[in-house]
């Protein structure tokens, strides 16, 4: 199997790592015609080799031939990927790079994935750097990525949207779930781009996995600093029992702890009022299960999934309003869709929707409309309550 390591020593921007492919062997040539799929106009690409501390490397540059940029939404810039020439699979991954970054940036700045303002991330430098990198990546035959943990440095940054705080905010935002480092540089090391393109592309981060090195390549930035500001990739074979999952199948994780209690001798009227409780002392889900205990009599577990700082309050609850003598815990490994909120509008009023996204493709996975909403809804103006659900699903669909 044909790996890549990405040795983010220095950090790493959609630039840098499309200098760094062409580095390791990419013809600019053959990659300018394979981009002109995008049928994008107003631009020249170009690669020049540098010397940064000593160590050569390549420069990409997008050459703006009109300085007037126009600010796209994230749904303009998948119909220019999905209207373009390319290969299914570099258009794929690509739209994965966009959706990234526009969740990010929507959870930023308050609004939906669709109505982000690229600015920077949709101007026409970054969208040749990120289907640029896949195509590339796609040229050299790479079928798996791996990354070094990532180096954040300190200080802020110049954006459309004033100076912020470095690691940007879209950055932290992306990088939720990866590994990092913390570094002595003043400056941006890593950027949206880079990062978006980290998240979709990696499918395992730590040391170089053992591989037998065929070459390697670097990509140049633009800072100058005490550190050779550049990416540093290295290509080479990887036995197939060392592959890892397929990056796009990777789901959200955490750890949540499993307290139960068998309960067969309670009035079956205190459920009702013992739940609302346990919810409140943190509890993320409680639920009840029938089983048959000792001597034939029936039960129930009383099952709840607790974060680490609520376990006393949730157990404290079960051992002072059941009639359990005791509960037993223990820990388990959740997997998780990325999950959002939006708020709909429906005939009847508005209606909150919870939407579950497959974190590798962000494809829309689930759609479950507020229940507490749609009955309310449905109370006040007389109507099914499945009408205002449905019209509620009708409305994020037609969205």
């Amino acid at each position: 199997m044909k790996a890549l390591y990405l040795d983010c020593f220095a950090g790493i921007s959609g630039d840098m790592f499309l200098g760094a492919l062409i580095d390791l062997g990419v013809s600019p040539g053959e990659l300018a015609n394979r981009l002109a799929g995008l049928r994008l106009k107003g631009y020249r690409l170009s690669a020049e080799k540098m010397l940064k501390n000593g160590i050569s490397g390549t420069k990409v540059t997008v050459h703006l031939l009109d300085p007037k940029q126009e600010r796209r939404h994230l749904s303009d810039i998948l119909r220019i990927i999905d209207e373009s020439a390319l290969p299914g699979a570099v258009k794929q991954q690509s739209a994965v790079v966009f959706n990234h970054l526009a969740s990010a940036e929507a959870k930023i700045h308050g609004v939906l994935p669709e109505q982000v303002h690229f600015h920077e991330v949709g101007a026409l430098d970054a969208i040749l750097d990120i289907v640029g990198t896949v195509t590339a990546l796609d040229m050299l035959g790479i079928e798996q990525v791996y990354c070094s943990p990532l180096p954040l440095g300190t200080g802020t940054v110049e954006c459309a949207h004033g100076v912020l705080p470095l690691p940007a905010p879209a950055v932290l935002e992306l990088l939720k779930g990866l590994p990092t480092r913390s570094c002595d540089v003043e400056g941006e090391t890593v950027t949206p781009t880079g990062a978006a393109l980290v998240k979709t592309l990696a499918a395992g981060f730590g040391p170089m996995p053992s591989m037998k090195i065929i070459s390697t390549g670097y990509g140049a930035g633009e800072a100058e600093r005490r550190l050779p500001n550049m990416l540093r990739v290295i290509m080479g074979e990887v036995a197939d029992e060392c592959r890892p999952p397929d990056a796009l199948g990777r789901f959200e994780e955490d750890h949540l702890n499993v307290i139960e209690a068998n309960i067969d001798d309670m009035n079956p009227e205190f459920y009702d009022y013992i739940m609302p409780p346990l919810f409140s002392a943190g509890a993320v889900e409680v639920f009840l299960t029938p089983v048959i205990m000792k001597k034939g009599r029936p039960g129930q577990v009383m099952t709840c999934l607790v974060p680490d700082h609520n376990m006393n309050d949730v157990i404290n609850i079960l051992l002072s309003e059941t009639t359990t003598l005791g509960v037993r815990a223990y820990r388990c490994h959740r997997y998780k869709l990325a999950r959002e909120t939006m708020t709909v509008q429906t005939p009847y009023g508005p209606v909150r929707v919870k939407l579950g996204r497959h974190p590798g493709t962000g494809m829309l996975m689930n759609i479950a409309p507020e229940w507490e909403d749609c009955k309310a809804l449905a109370a006040n103006h007389n109507v099914p309550v499945k009408t205002v659900y449905d019209l509620a699903k009708t409305e994020v669909y037609r969205k």
